[in-house]
């Protein structure tokens, strides 16, 4: 039997892709460092379409039809390169190499750029959904040349999520922009949960509302404008009872929050890229605190709060709501400047509608509001931040009010709320007239001549801070 597609790398994520690819009709050869985790998916699901057990890479690579599409389901890092190494001696010329994992996408480039020096094409695929999206239809996000997306296109939007019939599987660009826009995408996803957290705590500790009632607040909050699967699952999680003690099931998990690095280096390119992304930037910390237990428990012991007594406005609920909305909307505007200031430095021409169009089903962060964030760029007039399309400058000023309140009050009370905060700072940083930035680069020009512009004419500019403070014009000494 000839298969049409290869999957090497067979846990579960690799295991259900390759699941859901025999599911809508193609024939998957199967193929795993160790052959226990192949007759395994076999004897469970080999029912489920046409597979191709293969041992050996070799065996692998003979099994599947011209031009070949390996899709690789390793771990992140050296063991994709491992595999990759392996392989290329196997291929012919046109031959496909796809990375489904979550690669680093300067990675992805290099790979892609290695590969077609050998005349073999390298797709970087974005890939959200967790398991369950692996197998029922996730969001993809492919990078890598036009011409493999040809090859590899139909494929990967038949098995991805579809929304009204749509598939949410689109070319992205060229090298790591697939995995460029999957790393953003984990980004908002990080800022998104944070935010939740926050709100949480705050109906907790600063409004007495126990994790039963929450999740029906937040089952409410997911019929209106916030409805999003993040607040569909965070009601979901804050009903669960622990069966083993009775209690809620968030009292009995320890409240520190891991992370596998795309957040992270969400927020390293952002600083790259020179973007604004303060609140994601804020949530990752804010995971990095929480796992610091050590210093905590001393911090409990050691630490003065002073918190205020907070007389609690009788809509504190609403409050809090607007302020999710608001921060939540803030998460998906740095992302989308992180995009557009990506596809300026690497050349990809990103159409920030298409990738908002990607985001609607299958992946964790599909939320109503991705609709409206696809008419904003759909047009010729696409707003410079996603905050001054008119639809969102007019939610956005309704919520503002309650984001204030609600900030104060968490400060006032001692609950922190990183994101909340961060993201209203940066709303005030868009919209303010003036900001001490103007102090900053004073401050640079008297200890490293670093020169500043002026307000009132063209030109660039050095105070004599040493002499007699005169002002020559031009000077650049770095």
């Amino acid at each position: 039997m000839s298969a049409q597609i290869g999957v090497t790398g067979l846990a579960v994520m690799g295991a259900n892709l390759a699941r859901n690819l025999a599911r809508n009709g193609y024939t998957v050869a199967l193929h795993n460092r160790s052959i226990e985790k192949t007759d395994a998916l076999l004897e469970e699901h080999g029912d489920e379409g046409d597979f191709v057990r293969t041992e050996t890479l070799q065996e692998l690579v003979d099994s599947l039809e011209k031009p070949r599409r390996i899709l690789i389901m390793v771990k992140a890092g050296a063991p994709v390169d491992s595999v990759i190494e392996q392989l290329t001696p196997l291929l012919d010329p046109g031959d496909i190499v796809i990375d489904g994992g979550n690669s680093h996408f300067e990675h992805t480039r290099r790979r892609e750029a290695t590969l077609a020096g050998q005349d073999l094409h390298f797709v970087g695929v974005g890939v959200s959904g967790g398991e369950e999206g692996a197998l029922l239809g996730p969001s993809i996000m492919p990078g890598g040349s036009r011409e493999s997306y040809d090859w590899v296109g139909p494929m990967l939007e038949k098995i991805s999520a579809k929304y009204h019939g749509e598939p949410c599987c689109r070319w992205i660009g060229t090298d790591g922009a697939g995995h460029f826009v999957k790393m953003v995408h984990n980004g908002i996803e990080y800022a998104d949960m944070q935010v939740i957290g926050e709100a949480f705590d705050l109906l907790r500790s600063g409004a007495g509302i126990e994790p039963q009632d929450q999740a029906r607040i937040f089952s409410d909050w997911n019929a209106g404008t916030l409805s999003s699967y993040l607040i569909e699952i965070t009601a979901e999680v804050l009903g669960h009872t622990d069966d083993r003690t009775g209690k809620p099931f968030v009292d009995v998990v320890v409240d520190s929050a891991g992370q596998k690095g795309t957040g992270r280096w969400t927020v390293v390119s952002a600083l790259e890229l020179g973007s604004p992304t303060s609140g994601i930037a804020e949530s990752v910390f804010a995971r990095a605190l929480s796992s610091q237990q050590d210093q905590r428990v001393l911090a409990q012991e050691s630490l003065a709060g002073h918190e205020a007594t907070v007389e609690l406005p009788e809509n504190f609920v609403e409050d809090v709501r607007l302020a999710l909305y608001a921060s939540k909307l803030v998460s998906y505007a740095q992302g989308i400047d992180m995009l557009t200031a990506a596809a300026a430095e690497y050349g990809w021409e990103l159409k920030l509608d298409e990738i908002a169009s990607l985001w609607r089903a299958g992946c964790i962060i599909r939320a109503e509001l991705l609709d409206d964030i696809m008419k904003a760029y759909a047009g010729k007039d696409r707003p410079a931040n996603l905050l001054l399309a008119p639809a969102f400058t007019e939610a956005i000023a309704g919520a503002v009010p309650a984001w204030r309140r609600v900030v104060s009050i968490a400060v006032q009370l001692g609950i922190p709320v990183p994101v909340f905060s961060a993201s209203l700072a940066y709303y005030d940083g868009l919209r303010r007239e003036r900001l001490p930035a103007a102090l900053t680069q004073g401050l640079r020009d008297l200890f490293g001549a670093h020169t500043y512009n002026r307000v009132d004419t063209e030109g660039t500019f050095h105070t004599m801070w040493g002499a007699d403070r005169s002002e020559v014009e031009g000077v650049d000494t770095h």
